[in-house]
């Protein structure tokens, strides 16, 4: 039997904003993504649960570079609670381990059980999350009937607002820091109601500095690659520095690109005096990467694309 020929994977880059369906894992949206594209390399910017929709933004080829900085980044998610179920991995997929009447309450009473869970505060990460103790992953502890202590996290909530209620489920419009689970502020807030709560629907509407962008479904993205090929496809890819839209930029001359693609600091006029900076070369208008301000005052590279270093 002949051996079965390998097909080539391309080198293509950007940043494709994903709408995830329901019922598919942030990796299987991935994998499908990166199939369609017959990308090289690929990876996502931080999961979603399957219960959730919305956007995931996928980085593909140099774009990988820059992934970690839409996962460290503010999320902004839409999330629809259902009173008077408390459930084990506080959303609809889990099991159902209390009932409870709800009670009235005032939306005075609403906003008094809301309002302690805004700001800076410490949550403890649910026993069905991808977190791991001790090299393994939370939720398979918790799926062999396992509880093992968990560290509260700080993190921040910007924004807890009601939205719409409608009998027992109420909708919420929620702003947050990275690593934030709206599972647990939903469970919280049930407790604080003293019925309990989970989760029905969540969808993920922002990923900073990408709020309430174009998003593509997988169902698009297949028509695309039926009538268009792969230049529709690319078509839909972000350039890979709009993910580092709301940096600064230090724009560099051709010598200082080259000592920089070297891996050498260079000192540049005008520019920021901390933090980190989006980098390009003015001499052949290509971003060249990431770069961090020195506490001398130059800036030296932190993350480059691979054609920085040509």
């Amino acid at each position: 039997m002949p051996a079965q020929i390998k097909r080539q994977r391309r080198d293509v880059s950007g940043v494709l904003l994903l709408d995830k369906p329901l019922g598919f894992s942030s990796n299987q949206a991935l994998q499908a993504v990166k199939r369609l594209f017959n990308a090289r390399k690929a990876g996502h910017t931080g999961s979603l649960d399957p219960l959730a929709t919305g956007l995931l933004p996928i980085c593909l080829g140099e774009a990988t570079k820059v992934s970690f900085y839409l996962l460290e980044a503010d999320k902004h998610y839409r999330a629809t609670a259902k009173l008077g179920e408390r459930t084990d991995t506080a959303d609809a997929e889990g099991r159902c381990i209390a009932t409870r009447p709800v009670p009235e309450f005032t939306a005075s009473q609403l906003e008094a059980a809301m309002s302690p869970l805004r700001g800076e505060i410490e949550q403890i990460p649910p026993m069905y999350s991808a977190l791991k103790h001790e090299g393994r992953r939370l939720y398979e502890l918790a799926r062999k009937g396992e509880e093992v202590e968990r560290k509260p996290r700080r993190v921040v909530v910007h924004a807890f607002n009601l939205i719409g209620r409608e009998g027992d489920r109420l909708e919420f419009d929620i702003r947050c820091s990275s690593g934030t689970y709206v599972r647990t502020l939903i469970d919280d807030l049930g407790e604080a109601l003293g019925c309990g709560a989970h989760v029905t629907a969540l969808r993920r509407e922002g990923v900073s500095p990408f709020d309430n962008p174009r998003m593509y479904t997988l169902d698009e993205l297949r028509q695309l690659a039926e009538t268009g090929g792969m230049r529709a496809l690319d078509d839909c890819l972000l350039q890979i520095d709009a993910a580092l839209s709301r940096w600064q930029e230090v724009r560099l001359g051709a010598e200082s690109s080259r000592f920089l693609g070297q891996g050498q600091p260079v000192w540049v006029p005008k520019a920021p005096t901390a933090g980190l900076v989006r980098l390009y070369d003015d001499s052949r208008g290509v971003f060249l990467g990431v770069g961090q301000i020195l506490d001398d005052g130059r800036v030296s590279p932190k993350r480059l694309m691979r054609w920085a270093q040509n």
